[in-house]
């Protein structure tokens, strides 16, 4: 097992993977920028050490930096966390090339299934359902309008090394292709710096369901169950949910089945994620592979008594899986919703601040992953993620009711975050009965902007949205 390992990331994630290896009686050693002198992972940490100012550019995002300090403090291994490097397959050679370990896939499979294109062909030639599109990367805009003139409006335009919802354009109009190719393929070369392109035809208002999938480097493939991760606002996800109420146990096996079958096909190991869409007519489609720790994966771990982080390490270690697909056996429901600092009420501008007082809830089946204290600042330069609010109960209804007083309890003073809303969407009846999809935000969000002015605005406690016993009930 490993002696040390550096945590190369920030935030809620780099707590989490700190605690992680204290309870396995592994050193944690932490990274920082100038930023994040204050943060909560440096103060948990017997050796800390600053790699940069504070642009990520310049800190998080530096590969010799890290490696540097990975090395003088004498680190078996790398934990990367999620965004940042977790997905940079350069950085998992280097780490390979420096004989030590990268806490995933090596950095060939990261290559292979971030390029988004060419995950698709591999899906396609395991027999992994893939949503009609373009074989292969697109070249120019030309070409692309005459591939969606074929496969039909309307099309989605993706970046082949997006995600996040970047490099991303939905197109219903023949006559805007080319002018959201060109938009789509700067802002991939921005973000990514890799403009390829591909095509998908676009489903519309569908589910947006991901399986959690952890492999050993001995052939062991075990899926954790589903996430419904379909409450988003321009493909960032608000709200996760497991299990999903709208898959049949029949459905639920077939996706399992095909998220397997795409994690071998990938010569997978450690944790990742494969996700799919679901049409309103009940057929899936393979959309992307994540090739790291999701940041939802709480809602798993606490359905199936598995501690996810824990097992990449052992498996990263050379060890086999700690369970079999027998042993998965999930049980309850829960729910996530992510606290972002930000103002949903003016276009869900950030709000970094120091904070002044901070509360966060507690009591039975309820967990909060978080690096925020109270008098911590949140600084301007990176993801608005300020804490994770994970609840269980036996059932979905119940799991909903323990949101909704656990949000209530929640309190950050200083900095504006989206609490209040996500109050909100626990009573909006589509939530409750479980009939969204990846519409609901859009379609929905004056009336909750509505609910929470009314709800933060007013002294009685029964502003806001309708709250009845008859709106409690799921069909």
């Amino acid at each position: 097992m490993f002696q040390r390992i550096l945590i190369a990331n920030r935030g809620e994630i780099a707590v989490r993977v700190f605690r992680a290896c204290r309870e396995m009686d592994i050193e944690p050693v932490v990274v920082y920028s100038e930023a994040d002198r204050e943060a909560l992972h440096v103060q948990l940490a017997e050796h800390a050490y600053c790699i940069g100012p504070a642009p990520s550019a310049k800190s998080y995002l530096d590969m010799d930096a890290i490696l540097t300090v990975a090395k003088a403090a004498q680190c078996d291994a790398v934990h990367p966390g999620y965004g940042f490097l977790s997905e940079n397959a350069a950085f998992a050679d280097a780490c390979a090339r420096a004989g030590i370990a990268f806490i995933g896939p090596t950095g060939d499979v990261i290559r292979m299934m971030g390029n988004k294109s060419a995950a698709r062909d591999l899906m396609k030639r395991s027999g992994v359902p893939v949503v009609p599109g373009s074989d292969g990367a697109v070249p120019d805009a030309r070409t692309g309008a005459q591939i969606a003139e074929r496969i039909g409006y309307p099309v989605l335009i993706k970046a082949a090394a997006g995600g996040g919802g970047r490099g991303m354009r939905r197109v219903f109009d023949p006559d805007q292709f080319e002018g959201l190719f060109e938009e789509a393929r700067a802002e991939a070369r921005a973000c990514f710096n890799d403009d390829e392109m591909y095509l998908e035809k676009l489903v519309l208002n569908p589910h947006h369901i991901e399986f959690q999938i952890m492999a050993d480097a001995y052939g062991n493939v075990v899926q954790l169950g589903e996430r419904d991760c379909s409450i988003q606002r321009r493909g960032q996800k608000m709200i996760e949910e497991t299990p999903a109420r709208v898959l049949s146990p029949e459905l639920r096996a077939k996706m399992g089945e095909a998220a397997v079958a795409a994690a071998r096909a990938a010569g997978y190991r450690g944790a990742g994620t494969i996700e799919f869409v679901l049409s309103p007519t009940g057929e899936f489609y393979f959309i992307e592979m994540n090739t790291r720790i999701q940041v939802e994966h709480p809602i798993t771990e606490i359905v199936t008594a598995t501690d996810l982080v824990r097992e990449q390490i052992r498996v990263a270690a050379g060890l086999k899986l700690s369970f079999s697909q027998e042993d998965i056996q999930p049980r309850g429901h829960a729910i996530e919703c992510r606290i972002n600092a930000e103002d949903p009420a003016h276009g869900f501008l950030p709000s970094p601040g120091r904070v002044g007082f901070l509360h966060l809830p507690g009591g039975c089946g309820v967990r909060v992953d978080t690096g925020l204290y109270s008098g911590c600042e949140l600084p301007p330069f990176y993801d608005s993620l300020v804490a994770k609010l994970i609840v269980w109960a036996p059932t979905r209804l119940e799991a909903i009711r323990r949101m909704r007083r656990a949000l209530e309890e929640t309190v950050v003073e200083g900095p504006v975050t989206n609490t209040d809303l996500l109050h909100q969407i626990m009573y909006h009846p589509k939530f409750v009965r479980g009939s969204y999809d990846t519409s609901f935000i859009d379609q929905n969000m004056d009336t909750l902007l509505a609910w929470t002015n009314a709800a933060t605005g007013a002294a009685s406690a029964e502003a806001g949205a309708p709250r009845d016993r008859e709106q409690d009930r799921e069909e």
